[in-house]
Formats: structure tokens, C-alpha cells, sequence
């Protein structure tokens, strides 16, 4: 088996613009079992609507969360997604209150995908943002959070996981290029961070010849 190879069933995205991993996709999208695939969560956002013009996606965009902020257990980023966070459960959350928001997936520390909003919908993820001088970038992106903060390391699994679902959205979409939250909205956000190890996510498999950032730090 060549490096960075997964013995993990491979990951696929439907007509329909959801995630799935080979066979049990019963179980997938319920969040049972014990297999790879179970580690694929279906927990739907209401924080999307159509794209543009139903536009194909061709920009990939990594962020982080935790909720709140370093915290890495609990579901308060899932009912961040889907309107149901308890504000009074911490006196951090007071700061996004009323935000409304999500990404498409999540994958968690422990490798666990979390899809709340199918591909081919614009989820509400980038914010203010620009791309090659296009403004908008939710119309056009699709965008996955990474479970951490800027200055902590990623997990080995959260790499392993990302590459697949990479692959999995290129096979969908035509991406042909990805870039951090950082570089699409520059001095308003910072994520992913220096955390990542952007090198490492493009060598981890063999498929991402298309989708090299490129980076230019503070550009879109």
C-alpha cells in the first residue's frame, strides 16, 4: 500500500450532493455501527439556500471551529450549525448569538465527518470573501471545518480524512483550487492557521494535482 493510502472504504458524494463511504450507507447516514462509514454523520443545516444560477462549486475552502473556543468535546458545534445552540451554556457563546451559520462538513478530531449541508446548495460558510477578484465566495465554494484552533496541530486522522473528502468533492466537482478561510477573507479571519500543514494535506494522496492552493499569503 503507497503512502498516504486509506484501507477505509472511499468516500463518494451523491447526485444529491451528500457524503457517502462505500457500502452500510443505512448506518452512514444514521450514525450507527462500528465501520469507517459510520464515522460519516448526516445532521442536516438549515443555514443554506440554491446557488446562483445552480453554478458548479469550483473552490474548495478549509476553516477551523471549537465551540467555545479550545474545547474539543461535546456537540455545541453541530447545534451551532443548526440553530440550536444553547447560549446559556457558556458565556462565550453570547459573541454569536445571533449568527447563522454553516459549512458543509465538519471533520472532528477524531477523524468523524459531520455533513450538514449537501454540495450542490450554497451553505453559508465564507462570509464577506473574495477569490480570483470575485466577490461571494459562498456562491461558489464548497467549505469543510477542521475541529481545532489556528495554533494547535491537527490530528493525524483529521489529515487522513480530508484527503478523502477532497477526493471525494473533486470526483463530484470540478474544484481546481483550495484555499484556507485566511486567504479569501485576509485581515478578517485567520483560519486555518498556522496550524495547518498545507504541505502535508497536498502530498497526503496523489489526487490533488488540480487543487493545490498555491498560496499567497493575504490574497485571494
Amino acid at each position: 500500500m503507497k503512502a498516504g493510502a486509506s484501507s477505509e472504504p472511499a468516500l463518494s458524494i451523491g447526485p444529491d450532493g451528500w457524503l457517502a463511504g462505500g457500502s452500510g450507507d443505512a448506518a452512514n447516514a444514521a450514525g450507527i455501527g462500528n465501520s469507517a462509514v459510520s464515522r460519516i454523520l448526516r445532521r442536516p443545516s438549515p443555514n443554506h439556500d440554491p446557488r446562483p444560477g445552480d453554478e458548479a462549486p469550483y473552490l474548495l475552502v478549509i476553516h477551523n471551529i471549537s465551540l467555545p473556543p479550545g474545547v474539543f468535546t461535546g456537540d455545541a458545534i453541530i447545534d451551532f450549525f443548526q440553530n440550536r445552540l444553547d447560549i446559556s451554556s457558556h458565556p462565550w457563546f453570547e459573541n454569536i448569538r445571533d449568527l447563522r451559520v454553516s459549512a458543509h462538513f465538519l471533520i472532528r478530531r477524531d477523524g468523524t465527518i459531520v455533513q450538514f449541508v449537501p454540495t450542490v446548495l450554497r451553505a453559508w460558510h465564507a462570509g464577506v470573501s473574495s477569490f480570483e477578484g470575485r466577490e461571494r465566495c459562498n456562491d461558489f465554494s464548497i467549505g469543510i471545518e477542521l475541529e481545532g484552533t489556528d495554533t494547535l496541530a491537527y490530528t493525524d486522522a483529521q489529515y487522513e480524512r480530508l484527503a478523502g473528502l477532497a477526493a471525494a468533492i473533486r470526483t463530484r466537482h470540478p474544484i481546481r483550487a483550495v484555499r484556507g478561510h485566511e486567504h479569501i477573507a485576509p485581515g478578517r479571519k485567520t483560519d486555518p492557521g498556522p496550524s495547518f500543514d498545507w504541505d502535508r494535506f497536498e502530498n497526503t494522496r496523489g489526487d490533488h494535482e488540480s487543487t493545490r492552493h498555491r498560496h499567497h499569503a493575504g490574497r485571494g
